[in-house]
């Protein structure tokens, strides 16, 4: 994957910036909406006022008073929220000092935030090319108001369920549905693919709880002056902001669906991990964190996490309801379309094709992806016949090499251009039994370990 050298770049922006400041955040709050703004500061260059919106719904009542019960914890996680929000910002130009002007984060928080902050970005700095240690890559320091742990008021054993229009999102939100689960959907910056997944499970999207989140413009424009920039651990981000929708709708339950495939390095040989804030390392260090630091009353878990690729699919291939609505196409997630060109893309036609055959993937994606040419260089990095696996959020390369001995094993398949290209540098794999549990670690309590176990029956 080519790199590239901004290593000087790097050096010569942290000695012209070498601080940076979370000032703080402002909080409204209407019958309709809770507003967050947040103040960063880049002395010399920039200041940074991205502003988040949760918005009350056909539930105002119950957050209102939510909110007003658990004031001091709600203010203790916005605080938290702005530490994540800070990365985006900060990667501008990475300061060697981080200083927060609001809490003061004891030594063992700070370690916790710059071991998240540090492994994060471990993408980033491998595409900039830039080498440093967790040790000397950043100094958090803080003052202010100690962040102390609180118990939340009025809250129950409601699931919520965040919803990135994938298939992923629409198997928990299916399976925990027909238990009859007291859930609802979160979304963030909702788009079509989320909204007709919650309308697909038979839901109403009005009752589902939405956030608006935005960058602020200022950072954009940095980013098209050339400063530093590059992919983030959203999925660390999205905790934080769960853990304040947890508080606002009284649900102490929040069920991701990150499977096992994203504790997968993307770079073998090192720790860097695309999908690091999606893995049970980073899902225990969260859990850890908040019992802490935060509140012991919520329990943060993905549903999914004893389950691979292979084993989801073959529970969503049976969900039609979803399959013309689900989108997990990056590129095309603006015009919720699927590009056909990209890892993505190509990762969810394979995995399609397995259980439902190519003609019916080649309909929901739009193309005949398996006999595209210009796909071999992404699909050298699924299969890793490449050294490298794509910067995206995919299966493992035992996923990716499993479904495609099945494709190659369907005697009802007609050629194509990477089965063939699969059968001659790679082969059939040994093993094409999906349905058994990984031994994977997991945060699932025993009834809804077994919901997984009956899907997979």
């Amino acid at each position: 994957m080519p790199l590239s050298d901004q290593s000087e770049h790097f050096e010569r922006l942290r000695k012209e910036y070498p601080e940076f400041h979370y000032e703080g955040y402002q909080v409204s709050s209407t019958n309709d909406e809770l507003r967050i703004e947040f103040f960063f500061r880049i002395n010399g260059l920039a200041h940074f006022s991205p502003v988040s919106v949760f918005h009350f719904g056909n539930h105002k009542e119950t957050f209102i008073r939510n909110y007003q019960a658990n004031k001091a914890a709600a203010d203790n996680i916005i605080f938290h929220i702005g530490l994540i929000e800070l990365i985006s910002y900060w990667k501008a130009t990475c300061a060697p000092v981080i200083n927060i002007h609001t809490h003061t984060l004891s030594s063992q928080q700070s370690d916790w935030w710059k071991k998240l902050y540090f492994n994060g970005l471990g993408e980033f700095f491998y595409i900039n090319g830039i080498q440093i240690s967790i040790e000397d890559f950043v100094e958090i320091r803080s003052s202010g108001a100690n962040t102390d742990i609180q118990s939340i008021h009025g809250i129950g054993d409601g699931l919520l369920v965040p919803i990135g229009g994938g298939k992923d999102s629409a198997v928990t939100l299916e399976l925990l549905k027909r238990d009859n689960k007291t859930l609802r959907p979160l979304i963030i910056n909702p788009r079509g693919a989320t909204i007709h997944t919650v309308t697909a499970a038979g839901l109403d999207y009005s009752d589902a709880f939405t956030i608006s989140r935005s960058i602020d413009p200022e950072l954009l424009r940095l980013n098209s002056l050339g400063y530093l920039n590059g992919h983030t651990p959203f999925s660390a981000m999205l905790a934080f902001y769960t853990l304040l929708a947890s508080l606002l709708n009284g649900y102490s339950n929040i069920a991701l669906s990150n499977e096992s495939s994203a504790n997968e390095v993307t770079i073998p040989g090192t720790n860097i991990n695309h999908q690091y804030s999606k893995s049970i390392e980073f899902e225990d260090d969260f859990r850890w964190y908040y019992n802490n630091y935060i509140s012991p009353s919520f329990n943060y878990f993905s549903f999914l996490r004893p389950l691979n690729e292979l084993q989801i699919v073959s529970i969503f291939s049976g969900l039609e309801n979803y399959h013309k609505v689900f989108r997990s196409c990056n590129v095309g997630s603006k015009t919720d379309s699927w590009c056909g060109k990209c890892s993505k893309c190509l990762f969810t036609s394979i995995m399609l094709s397995a259980f439902k055959g190519t003609d019916y993937a080649n309909r929901i994606i739009g193309t005949d992806m398996l006999n595209d040419r210009e796909m071999i260089p992404v699909f050298d990095e699924l299969t890793g016949i490449s050294d490298n696996k794509p910067f995206e959020c995919v299966g493992t390369l035992e996923d990716v090499n499993v479904a495609m001995s099945m494709i190659a094993l369907n005697a009802k398949e007609k050629k194509h251009i990477l089965t063939d290209r699969f059968l001659s540098l790679k082969g059939l794999s040994a093993e094409t039994n999906i349905r058994f549990l990984n031994s994977e670690k997991h945060n699932l309590s025993p009834a809804l370990l077994d919901l997984l176990k009956k899907a997979l029956r």
